[in-house]
C-alpha cells in the first residue's frame, strides 16, 4: 500500500486508527518510539523515513551554513530536523525550518504553522512524498515558503503564497525554478542571497 493510500481514508480498505501529536509525544515518552526510530507524523499516521544519503546529509549542510547571519543576528532560529506542529494530528520534520526568534527557543513546545518563515526539504528517494505529501500540507497551514531541493533533477523548486481554491483544497500560486548558475533570495530576508551551485554539490 503507497504512503498515499495510506493517508487518504477513501482508499484505504481498512480502518485506521489516527495517533494525535499528544499521544505521539506519549508514545515517546513511554518508551515505545525511541530517537532512533525515524519516524513523523502525517494526519494522524506514522510514516517511516527514508534513511540519509551522502549528499543529501552535505547539501542540509550546506544550506544550514547560509542562514547563520539571519541566526547570528536574531532575525530567526534555524531548526536542523527537528520537529514542526502543522495541526493536531501532523508533525513532520522537514530538513530545515526557519522560524520566527523565540524567548524559550521553543523549549514548551515545538513550532507551529505561525512561526515558520521557510521550510526546506532535501529531496532525493523522498521527492515524491516531499511532493506529493508533504508539500499540499505545508500550504494548507500557511506556510509562506517552501523549497524543495530536488537532488534528482538538479533543482531548486520555490514555492510561495499558498492559496485556497473553490474545491477547498490548497496549494502555492507560486512556483519558481532555480537551476545551477542562479542565485536565490528568502522572502523575508531578501538581503541573503544563495548561490545555487553552493547548495547543489
Amino acid at each position: 500500500m503507497s504512503q498515499t493510500a495510506l493517508l487518504d481514508p477513501l482508499t484505504c480498505a481498512l480502518p485506521i486508527r489516527r495517533l494525535t501529536v499528544a499521544e505521539y509525544h506519549q508514545m515517546g515518552e513511554a518508551g515505545i518510539l525511541s530517537e532512533d526510530d525515524r519516524v513523523e507524523l502525517i494526519d494522524g499516521v506514522l510514516i517511516q523515513m527514508s534513511p540519509k544519503r551522502t549528499r543529501h546529509s552535505v547539501v542540509d549542510s550546506q544550506l544550514a551554513t547560509h542562514f547563520y547571519p539571519l541566526v547570528l543576528e536574531g532575525q530567526a532560529i534555524l531548526r536542523v530536523q527537528e520537529p514542526i506542529i502543522l495541526s493536531d494530528d501532523t508533525e513532520p520534520e522537514p530538513d530545515l525550518a526557519l522560524v520566527n526568534p523565540c524567548e524559550d527557543a521553543y523549549l514548551e513546545a515545538h513550532p507551529s504553522s505561525s512561526d515558520i518563515l521557510l521550510l526546506i526539504e532535501v529531496s532525493d528517494t523522498t521527492l515524491e512524498t516531499d511532493k506529493e505529501i508533504k508539500l499540499p500540507r505545508y500550504a494548507a497551514s500557511g506556510i509562506p515558503e517552501v523549497w524543495i531541493v530536488n537532488l534528482v533533477d538538479d533543482i531548486i523548486e520555490v514555492y510561495q503564497e499558498p492559496r485556497k481554491h473553490p474545491d477547498g483544497t490548497v496549494s502555492y500560486r507560486k512556483r519558481s525554478d532555480f537551476v545551477s548558475g542562479d542565485v536565490l533570495t528568502l522572502q523575508v530576508a531578501p538581503s541573503l542571497n544563495i548561490a545555487v551551485d553552493e547548495v547543489l554539490v
